[in-house]
């Protein structure tokens, strides 16, 4: 039994090995308007067929490991990914304040920011193994608002999934002029984020007809899918970021049956 036993074990790690030396990762330098802007893109080299391509939105400190993570797990899960860069010219802070002032630039400008994220849209469905006709986003804090903000805009996606996201409002919307299909996944203890303004948002998707889920992760707070949002909130003493494994998987989970639904 134990001879089985160390088998199995063996064969699922040999299995887990073969299948993730056929994700391929590359660095993608693309400009706009004469800035650098630096892309990471995950997809499994082993699959012949064309696949849904997936955008994943930094959070607020820029495109850092976080998001280059996410983009190999959805190369992994059959996806092929861009982890986009919305700053541009390798800006990274490693201090809030420094982060705040990357985003509020991000938003103040948006038309430059929306330019910015369609070029990388452009280079994720020129790729050799995306369907260009399928594609999807995803973001982190600041990432999930600006997903939110380019379906609100009428961007031609699938669908996209906002984890401790804002919610805003803007652009105005009106019935059935959003393509996209939207799931935001928040945790209830989220201390940047308040119900009002969870009411306001689904009052929106209601009358304008989306298709809308809201997913309310009890305990979680900011952040819980960073595994670097412990250190970040005890070095800055930010109380309201914590990582939550758990929780984390759980919402990994439901984003996979979104986008499962959705492409399908």
């Amino acid at each position: 039994m134990r001879k089985i036993f160390i088998f199995s074990v063996t064969y699922f790690f040999s299995f887990l090995m073969v299948a993730n030396a056929n994700i391929k990762t590359e660095e993608i330098v693309y400009n706009y308007n004469d800035t650098k802007l630096k892309g990471y893109l995950a997809f499994d080299d082993s699959k012949l067929v064309k696949r849904p391509g997936i955008l994943v939105v930094h959070e607020w400190w820029g495109h850092n490991d976080h998001a280059r993570n996410r983009a190999k797990m959805l190369a992994e899960a059959g996806y092929t990914a861009l982890a986009l860069d919305m700053y541009g010219d390798e800006k990274l802070a490693s201090h809030p304040k420094k982060a705040a002032e990357f985003m509020n630039a991000a938003f103040s400008n948006w038309s430059e920011s929306q330019a910015r994220y369609n070029k990388a849209m452009e280079v994720l469905k020129s790729h050799k193994t995306v369907d260009s006709t399928q594609i999807g986003s995803i973001g982190f804090c600041f990432g999930g608002a600006v997903s939110i903000r380019m379906a609100r805009g009428g961007s031609n996606l699938r669908g996209i999934v906002a984890f401790h996201s804002a919610l805003p409002i803007e652009p105005a919307i009106t019935k059935n002029s959003m393509h996209s299909a939207v799931f935001i996944i928040n945790g209830s203890e989220d201390g940047f984020l308040k119900p009002e303004a969870v009411s306001n948002f689904s009052q929106d998707m209601f009358k304008a007809n989306v298709d809308f889920t809201y997913m309310n992760i009890k305990g979680a707070k900011h952040s819980f899918t960073n595994p670097e949002a412990d250190e970040f909130g005890k070095k800055f003493n930010i109380k309201a970021l914590q990582y939550n494994q758990q929780a984390d998987k759980i919402a990994w989970t439901a984003m996979l049956q979104f986008f499962k639904r959705i492409f399908d």
